[in-house]
């Protein structure tokens, strides 16, 4: 006969056990949960009617709270015993209600599994995680990098954020975050620290409405400062070594005179190209010497850049003189088939300023 209760079929399992176990009641829900008729269940032991591998039947008939049992194939059942006695007051077994709980357990635990990561997270990492409602009040403030602030969990709960950090930049990313904008990572100072900022808009139907993660990056972030001011100091040192290697000096009125030291590459070479064109341009020079006493080697490329500088220099109306040539270079340059034609090249810087001080005069 099918259990009722207040004179109501129940929509779960009945199943009525005696204290050894064996089944005294079994309705309908039963059946169709357990896979086994009434006249199948009446009078025999549970545990071989229905095995478990998770929970005991003894379990669910003692304890007088709410038990769980995992079948064989997988599902958990969670019961609910109510204890029966006899006319004398004596107990003679239970009455368990039973419905199957199996999404739901997987739910919690997944939720469990959830809970002990974000707990790992915000433990052991210089992070701090907020929760804000949609007015912008902090429902929830945790995370390890509360410690370098000098704040304790939940310190601001119930506190308005646009309160707490006026006009500000922090103020802005909450409330383009509650506004459902989604944003980059974010860099923000505050509480004398720098923090990597994430947000998560929450969807309308609850009463929070975003989540933020901070991280607190102020040790990376002054690292790479000083990195980046070294790097802008050796880039400066490095213009100046390039400008005292490569000077331009006037060595006579309208002649110029450029001592090339070391490496000639692309780079260098527009560098000084740039540099002699205006100062050609700006001194009204007629002559400019490119002397190459401190070259120790050529090859196609320098040779090639050093032509177009002469090139470049007669566009402007001057006349480019190479001087300082030793007899590699010479070698070099004849073996690589560079066109001298039309250049002139001296064997000293004497030399070339005598032609270009006498050319000045013709």
């Amino acid at each position: 006969m099918e259990r009722r209760i207040g004179g109501h079929r129940v929509p779960f399992a009945v199943v009525g056990l005696d204290l050894e176990l064996r089944v005294t009641e079994w309705n309908e829900s039963a059946e169709q949960l357990l896979g086994a008729t009434r006249d199948e269940a009446i009078g025999r032991e549970i545990a071989a009617l229905v095995p478990t591998r998770g929970g005991d039947w003894r379990a669910v008939l003692e304890d007088s709270r709410v038990a769980r049992t995992t079948l064989a194939d997988g599902r958990t059942i969670e019961w609910t015993p109510a204890a029966e006695h006899d006319d004398a007051g004596a107990r003679i077994g239970a009455v368990c209600y039973g419905r199957e709980v199996t999404e739901a357990v997987a739910a919690e635990k997944r939720v469990q599994i959830e809970q002990a990561a974000l707990g790992a997270f915000v433990s052991h990492l210089p992070t701090v995680v907020s929760v804000f409602d949609r007015d912008g009040n902090y429902m929830l403030l945790e995370g390890k990098g509360l410690e370098s602030i000098g704040l304790t969990r939940n310190q601001f709960v119930g506190q308005s954020a646009y309160a707490i950090y006026g006009e500000s930049d922090s103020s802005e990313f909450i409330r383009r975050g509650l506004a459902g904008e989604i944003m980059p990572m974010t860099v923000l100072e505050g509480f004398e620290k720098i923090w990597e900022n994430w947000h998560i808009p929450l969807p309308l139907g609850g009463d929070a409405g975003l989540v933020t993660i901070s991280l607190e990056v102020t040790a990376t972030r002054m690292r790479e400062r000083e990195l980046l001011e070294k790097i802008e100091l050796i880039e400066r040192q490095q213009r100046v070594i390039r400008e005292l290697s490569t000077p331009i000096i006037e060595v006579w009125e309208g002649v110029l005179a450029l001592p090339i030291i070391g490496l000639v590459d692309s780079v260098r070479t527009a560098e000084i190209m740039d540099s002699l064109l205006q100062h050609v341009s700006r001194m009204r020079a007629r002559h400019a010497i490119l002397d190459m006493t401190g070259i120790e080697v050529v090859d196609t490329s320098t040779a090639n850049h050093l032509i177009a500088m002469i090139r470049a220099i007669r566009l402007l109306g001057a006349e480019g003189v190479i001087t300082g040539i030793n007899p590699g270079i010479a070698q070099t340059i004849v073996t690589l088939g560079v066109d001298l034609r039309g250049i002139h090249v001296f064997a000293t810087l004497r030399e070339a300023l005598k032609h270009c001080i006498g050319a000045a005069k013709a």
